[in-house]
């Protein structure tokens, strides 16, 4: 068929995953009662009276996502389940219930299946979580999963994405950068595997951060621990595809700026070493890296004596008016924007799984 010389065609690199989601979308609208929430948060929130239901989903591919040469497949199959619950506990809810659909090419054995449902079993059982359906087809191109999680939460407790304010505090569990640098260690380790199939990988000294990007856990603690402090967040999201990603989602549905401060950001002593190492800037890899599922939100400052000390809880920055901006402030004090440079899965970039 001739194409019309006019015709226009827009690569889909230049929007983006969340440009492209938020075009595709634009034209539908709300039909039922029901749909407090569609699209354009970490889940969507179906209201049932003064309950409401969380929904999500997940898409790994592999070759993408995940490369079988070092991720077994018992875990992939609780991380697989683990980060559609992190998106469930960012809305400040209850994860329930999971279905699971897999597509598979003809390579893989009834072993192998196996393997991949323990894992998805270890995290049902560690989560409390119900495997309550799903689907199964073949595949020509390795391997596919699509995991969606669901979750219930009181109506007064739910936590969007736009609530936080100016002067709120911004907070984030655990530490950074670990899950990205656990991926450079293993590509690094691949690549001298295919060199000298006779090596045996060197993964002593990085245990931490192989754990991390192989087994991840989501922050349901963290959901359980605030609940206890009495601590309702403004606002809340998960990071999967790095800190500045993640703050700009936050602001941007917020309508606000905000300040984080570079020597605030939680660093372990690994991923510290390990930078210096590859030669790699920490900070930059916190804000980019991606992949760790810890929790991003903010909180009030009235909140600040409550959750003051904690080990699981470190505060970051401040948000500001929307005309501020959103910036790092260096250990040398100065003022840089803070852009999005984490996880695109539609870049034009050659595939890497991350």
């Amino acid at each position: 068929m001739l194409k019309n010389k006019s015709e226009q065609r827009t690569s889909l690199s230049e929007l983006g995953e969340f440009g492209l989601i938020k075009h595709l979308t634009k034209h539908f609208t709300i039909n039922c009662e029901s749909t407090e929430k569609g699209v354009g948060d970490d889940a969507a929130v179906l209201e049932f009276g003064n309950k409401q239901i969380l929904l999500t989903t997940d898409l790994l591919i592999e070759g993408v996502h995940f490369d079988l040469s070092y991720m077994p497949l018992k875990h992939l199959g609780y991380k697989a389940v683990v980060v559609n619950l992190s998106d469930i506990y960012a809305m400040n809810g209850k994860a329930t219930q999971i279905t699971v659909s897999i597509a598979i090419s003809n390579r893989f054995s009834l072993e192998a299946l196996e393997a991949l449902y323990a894992g998805i079993q270890l995290a049902c059982v560690n989560y409390t979580v119900d495997l309550v359906g799903g689907d199964t087809t073949s595949s020509t191109t390795g391997m596919m999963i699509s995991i969606t999680a669901i979750g219930e939460i009181d109506k007064k407790d739910v936590v969007y994405r736009n609530g936080a304010k100016p002067n709120d505090l911004l907070v984030v569990t655990g530490d950074l950068g670990a899950a990205y640098l656990g991926l450079q260690v293993l590509e690094r380790e691949k690549q001298v595997f295919k060199a000298n199939p006779n090596s045996q990988p060197d993964l002593e000294h990085y245990s931490y951060l192989v754990e991390r990007q192989l087994k991840p856990e989501a922050r349901k603690d963290v959901i359980l621990l605030l609940k206890k402090l009495g601590v309702k967040p403004t606002s809340m999201i998960d990071i999967s595809d790095g800190l500045s990603s993640e703050i700009l989602h936050i602001t941007s549905q917020s309508e606000v700026g905000c300040n984080i401060y570079e020597d605030k950001i939680p660093l372990d002593p690994q991923v510290i070493s390990t930078c210096e190492e590859f030669n790699l800037d920490a900070t930059t890899i916190a804000l980019s890296g991606g992949e760790d599922y810890e929790l991003l939100f903010t909180i009030s400052q009235e909140d600040f004596l409550k959750i003051k000390g904690n080990p699981n809880l470190t505060v970051i920055g401040h948000i500001t008016d929307k005309n501020e901006g959103v910036h790092l402030i260096t250990r040398g004090n100065q003022k840089i924007a803070i852009v999005a440079q984490g996880w695109n899965s539609l870049s034009d970039k050659d595939s890497k799984t991350h």
